[in-house]
């Protein structure tokens, strides 16, 4: 044997051969029709294809509101009745506890959650003279203003929802595509028109794209739900950064007033903040735009599984970059300019209070506690504001009403109109800050009471911190978000005190309602340049009998130990753990 022999043989037995490794499995399809065509990948694409969910109209005025609940097909009472604004409510009396150990039928009642289409926030005097009533006919009296600026409804029955659509088309509104996976509601601007540093009104585009695009059968079979905000405000009044499309008003240098593109913003359990394509959309190119960002969804949008099927996940393996070109290059056909990002906001965009319209009278923005009114107050609001000349309101995203047109003479009379409805301009900072989901006691998501819990807590904030206030040492905004699960849809993460509702163990071995703390969340603003997700502290949990114990203190330290000119939100990321308990 040779050396050389000998040599290989001793380096075959120091390293011998490795087996070939196994090829590794195939990615599974996204279920993307653009790439891996539309064959359904799961149950929900599979009825989705078979019968688009607008067609469920039809079913319900012709037999469903004729032969009552039990009539109603599986399949379109779980999952077309969305593309009308219809959800089932929860079941009254059963826990938190039990909200993820019950199958969804066994949580539902036999009365649905109807959701009214307010694009914009825009409404007449007329039109809520219309959902009051309804409200006190049908819904037993219930009205709760969302953060998306709709007017969601409870207690309906199917028997009366044609009756319903009648009436609220007959004024203009409509429940189509409040829910589902469609495009919902277009957040605008509440001051759009009116305010006299708007940069662009973006009324025109609002209604372009309601008009041509909500009800298409073409877009409603999206992946998932689609959110779009439009505002030509300097405030960013529309919380542009946590929607998948947003237009944000700019003026370009060339161009004139136009539009910043955002996509790819949602929060829920896995948040993500929009990104800007640096592009600047022209005012006549905008629908057209959102047209093609929105059939980017629908087309290349990930169909297989749901927890992945929103638009900030293909945007976060795309990048900025490529989404927009896709845009450019498929959708449009041409090139979007380059064009600069807005400035940071210099007022609160709630626009609460009084202000002065760029036509010499003022609007008006009025807080109601967490959203929540009523279908009397609703009709009386209407002729309280028919009575002071006024017959235009907007609803906002942050769950407040904005009165328009007031003649100078009747403010401060119609300000105290207001605050006896429960509807205050010059709320406490806790009052103007805090906003609730809707919460156990009509969602079968949640787990925690949320409407009568925000109302306790700032009721006992406003006394129990009321010397800060008088001193002036309290902050001139403090957002407080209750969500009554980890869905988000209150914005927890983006709040300086956000809750996540959900069972704590107790000493005696029985879960009682609570809430996991975000601390120092907030979207651009006069306190912060840009949006930034709120802090979490391991183990901070508060006990919902405990919150207004637990805000007081926190608000206390954040008074005592704040450096000057320091934000809550920016003393809640530098603090020590132990600050924040």
């Amino acid at each position: 044997m040779t050396d050389t022999a000998v040599a290989g043989a001793s380096a075959d037995q120091a390293a011998p051969k490795r087996p070939a490794r196994a090829a590794r499995p195939a990615a599974k399809p996204h279920g993307q029709w653009k790439v891996d065509g539309t064959t359904p990948l799961n149950a929900n694409e599979t009825w989705k294809q078979e019968d688009n969910g607008l067609n469920v109209r039809e079913r319900i005025e012709s037999i469903y509101a004729k032969n009552g609940f039990d009539s109603i097909d599986g399949t379109d009472l779980h999952g077309r009745f969305r593309w009308w604004g219809l959800y089932t409510q929860r079941k009254q009396g059963i826990d938190g506890g039990k909200t993820a150990t019950l199958e969804p039928h066994e949580l539902e009642d036999k009365f649905f959650m109807l959701r009214v289409r307010i694009d914009g926030g825009a409404l007449t005097t007329e039109q809520l003279r219309v959902i009051g009533q309804i409200s006190v006919d049908f819904a037993r009296g219930s009205a709760d203003i969302t953060d998306r600026q709709n007017i969601q409804l409870h207690w309906i029955q199917v028997e009366d929802v044609p009756e319903i659509w009648r009436r609220l088309e007959a004024v203009g509104l409509s429940t189509t595509e409040a829910c589902g996976d469609v495009p919902r509601v277009i957040l605008g601007s509440p001051v759009a028109g009116i305010a006299k540093d708007e940069i662009i009104d973006p009324t025109p585009l609002i209604n372009e794209i309601a008009e041509r695009f909500i009800g298409d059968p073409e877009l409603a079979n999206l992946p998932r739900k689609y959110k779009t905000a439009i505002t030509g405000h300097p405030s960013q009044d529309v919380v542009h950064e946590i929607n998948d499309c947003a237009f944000v008003g700019v003026v370009h240098p060339e161009f004139g007033a136009g539009y910043d593109l955002w996509v790819g913003g949602a929060l829920s359990t896995n948040p993500m903040l929009g990104k800007r394509l640096g592009a600047f959309v022209k005012p006549e190119q905008g629908a057209e735009v959102w047209h093609g960002v929105t059939s980017i969804f629908r087309d290349y949008g990930y169909r297989r599984m749901r927890t992945k099927a929103r638009l900030k996940f293909l945007l976060a393996d795309w990048g900025t970059e490529k989404f927009r070109q896709v845009l450019e290059d498929e959708y449009l056909g041409y090139k979007l300019a380059d064009g600069p990002a807005a400035p940071k906001p210099a007022t609160p965009g709630d626009h609460v209070g009084i202000h002065e319209q760029k036509d010499g009278k003022f609007f008006i923005g009025a807080t109601p506690l967490a959203g929540r009114l009523t279908g009397s107050q609703l009709v009386t609001l209407a002729d309280t504001l028919e009575a002071r000349g006024s017959f235009r309101l907007r609803t906002t995203p942050h769950q407040k009403v904005v009165v328009l047109d007031v003649a100078k003479e009747h403010v401060e009379p119609l300000v105290a109109e207001l605050d006896e409805l429960g509807l205050s301009a010059r709320p406490s900072v806790f009052r103007r800050g805090t906003i609730a989901c809707t919460g156990i006691e009509f969602c079968k998501l949640a787990i925690v009471e949320t409407k009568v819990t925000a109302a306790t807590a700032v009721a006992e904030l406003e006394k129990r911190l009321a010397d800060l206030a008088d001193s002036g040492q309290l902050p001139q905004a403090l957002s407080l978000h209750i969500n009554g699960c980890p869905n988000s849809c209150a914005r927890i993460q983006t709040a300086d005190i956000g809750l996540k509702g959900m069972m704590l163990p107790t000493p005696d071995g029985d879960p009682s309602p609570g809430f996991q703390v975000h601390l120092g969340g907030g979207l651009a603003s006069t306190d912060r340049d840009e949006a930034g997700l709120g802090r979490t502290v391991r183990g901070l949990k508060v006990y919902v009998e405990d919150l207004p114990d637990y805000v007081e203190r926190v608000v206390r330290k954040f008074v005592a130990n704040r450096a000057e000119g320091q934000s809550f939100a920016e003393w809640a990321h530098a603090a020590e753990e132990g600050d924040l308990q």
